[in-house]
């Protein structure tokens, strides 16, 4: 298909998806672009189809309308142009193709180290043992010691992955993610249970991982919002609702009078409630 310039071709192409559960329209016609090296957020209120749109494009669930394409390529600068149809795929070929997702809850293997975790993540393992047992080349090594500074836990890496912060084993499974060596990164509220510090760590170490893949994520925390994504999607009742920078979001009046339900937007990022107080 020839070459493109990857900075201004999308990385995916999501195109009139839609999806229903038992005559619940949980996705109608959604329809945007994610560019690489760029942070897209996806935010709305509870059920709005943000983690259901996270499931199609990850092989999770099937749409009932639409394409999710996926242009791929692991070369910065310029690459040959690829044309998939991720909706065609499992998710195990989704995965190999470069798509990467953490959920909510960090699933880290608490009862071995922080290595330990890097190495069974490493690309084409077979089984968490299996890893274990075979040994690394030099070249994984430096690989698995690359990440961990990249993700600030180079000191903890002969550490049991249950002595982390909640943070800490956060940062730890994007780390197993990118050992993959992903294109896209998705992360569904990665800064969710963290306090301000932790949140902050993370919104620094998103802002590196975009410098190298595009990444999506699914959150709440407007101020985080705010602070981290180049791009933003408002979701509402299963349909996009607004979309742009996080400003030109965060000020849009359908914005304030759709989002959480608790009333109106304040300049900072937050969300007034019925009582006068502010919830993030």
């Amino acid at each position: 298909m020839g070459e493109v310039n990857i900075s201004v071709t999308p990385v995916i192409e999501i195109q009139d998806i839609s999806v229903s559960f038992e005559g619940f329209k949980a996705l109608t016609d959604v329809t945007t672009k994610i560019m690489p090296h760029k942070v897209h957020f996806f935010i709305g209120p509870n059920g709005a189809g943000k983690t259901t749109l996270l499931d199609i494009i990850c092989g999770k669930t099937r749409p009932s309308n639409g394409k999710i394409i996926y242009h791929g390529g692991k070369d910065l600068g310029i690459r040959k142009f690829v044309n998939i149809d991720l909706t065609k795929l499992t998710e195990a070929e989704i995965v190999a193709e470069g798509i990467g997702r953490k959920f909510q809850a960090p699933s880290v293997f608490t009862s071995l180290t922080v290595w330990e975790n890097m190495e069974i993540s490493l690309k084409g393992s077979k089984s968490v043992w299996g890893s274990l047992l075979f040994k690394i080349s030099d070249a994984q090594k430096k690989q698995i010691e690359n990440i961990l500074n990249f993700i600030s836990l180079a000191d903890k890496k002969n550490e049991k992955a249950a002595s982390l912060s909640h943070g800490q084993k956060q940062w730890l499974e994007i780390g197993m993610l990118l050992v993959q060596e992903p294109v896209v990164v998705l992360l569904d509220e990665p800064v969710a249970g963290m306090g301000k510090e932790e949140t902050l760590k993370t919104g620094q170490l998103i802002r590196k991982i975009s410098k190298k893949y595009a990444v999506v994520v699914v959150e709440h925390d407007m101020e985080f919002v705010r602070a981290v994504a180049d791009r933003v999607t408002v979701m509402h009742e299963g349909k996009i609702l607004v979309e742009g920078s996080a400003d030109e979001v965060l000020a849009d009046e359908k914005v304030r009078a759709v989002y959480l339900g608790r009333g109106k937007f304040h300049k900072s990022g937050k969300v007034e409630n019925a009582n006068g107080g502010k919830d993030a």
